[in-house]
């Protein structure tokens, strides 16, 4: 086992790396085909820490130059001070957006770092309170046609398990209605989710809650309205078909948006996501604030990244399995998790996250 305290770190990298997807993607408000991986690494005590976030490619120079000189003056084992004072350099520049995604991979890699410096999973350094993690299929984009959304929705079903699928609405609402009965016919009585992503007002919201819960039995629906607009969640939330649960948060930076989404009533269901909101710090934070609110917590996107934290998530409901991170992990990382009947397991053989990222398979969307 490696050396305990008192270990600083003596290096920081960060590389952005963009895939393109594996044809065009669109959601309800946004349409892109690629993705960019950042990924940070953090050595010290003779073990190299891991961390990454989807976000754009310009955060690399913000983490190898300001964030770096403060993560080299923090013991490795002391990830919240380490925190803590990133967010406090970031003030000025923004606090959300690129400089929380940096700190999040920053974050992400320091705890994987001080596990490995421990020689421990990071589930176990965590504290577990379960030992694997219900996954949902996610993807569905709005740019697939019907055999396209029948087969991913039905290869999350009976390839992989899983009891609920997704799929994204909003870039052409009248045909929603069909595309939705398209998926419940491909995944049968699983449950059958919606997103969004803010693509409409509370009152066009409330409108397609009630077909996709009268004709698809739906029985969730992600951002019907911006994230921004708690009034208008609150208003869909209240007025929803009985069933139905209103859920969002993955656009929430810091803990305070989380509080303030919770105590505004604004969801059913209250999203996270670690690689935004400040890493495995912020998304602990985020859980805590859950269970005091007695509301399910789940995880948005990057499973490979969340499946440690989520088993030592209180109230947590599921994790996503996205369709483009799960492709992308399984594609650059050595040890991306791999679902059996509708979940994932961290595997306690290997210290930290359990990830090792493939460099010659990465270097060629070296961005």
């Amino acid at each position: 086992m490696a050396q305990s305290q008192g270990v600083r770190p003596t290096a920081v990298r960060a590389h952005a790396y963009t895939i393109p997807t594996d044809r065009p993607e669109a959601d309800g408000t946004f349409a892109w085909d690629a993705t960019t991986l950042v990924v940070v690494e953090i050595d010290a005590g003779g073990a190299t820490g891991l961390g990454y976030t989807y976000t754009h490619g310009c955060i690399a120079g913000l983490i190898t130059g300001t964030l770096a000189g403060i993560v080299q003056t923090v013991d490795a084992m002391d990830v919240p001070t380490a925190w803590a004072a990133l967010r406090r350099a970031v003030r000025n520049m923004g606090a959300e957006g690129l400089a929380a995604s940096a700190i999040a991979a920053i974050d992400v890699a320091l705890w994987d770092l001080k596990a490995k410096l421990l020689g421990l999973p990071l589930a176990l350094l965590l504290g577990r309170v379960r030992d694997h993690v219900p996954i949902y299929g996610s993807g569905g984009f709005t740019t697939y046609s019907d055999a396209e959304l029948r087969a991913q929705l039905d290869g999350w079903v009976a390839r992989d398990g899983c009891a609920w699928v997704k799929m994204k609405i909003g870039t052409h609402p009248a045909q929603d209605p069909h595309r939705v009965a398209v998926a419940r016919e491909a995944v049968g009585t699983r449950g059958l989710f919606v997103d969004a992503n803010g693509a409409c007002d509370a009152s066009a919201a409330l409108r397609l809650a009630e077909i996709f819960s009268r004709e698809s039995g739906v029985t969730w629906f992600e951002e019907p309205v911006s994230s921004d607009d708690l009034a208008g969640l609150r208003r869909v939330r209240a007025r929803a078909p009985a069933g139905m649960e209103i859920a969002a948060g993955e656009y929430a930076y810091r803990p305070g948006s989380v509080r303030r989404m919770l105590e505004a009533g604004a969801v059913d269901v209250q999203q996270a996501d670690a690689t935004r909101c400040l890493g495995i710090t912020g998304f602990l934070r985020a859980a805590a604030l859950c269970e005091a609110h007695g509301t399910d917590l789940s995880a948005h996107c990057a499973p490979a990244l969340h499946l440690h934290a989520c088993c030592a998530a209180p109230r947590l409901r599921h994790l996503e399995w996205f369709h483009d991170h799960v492709r992308i992990e399984q594609m650059l990382f050595d040890g991306a998790p791999v679902p059996r009947d509708g979940a994932i397991r961290p595997d306690l053989s290997r210290p930290g996250l359990g990830l090792a990222l493939r460099r010659q398979d990465a270097e060629r969307y070296r961005a």
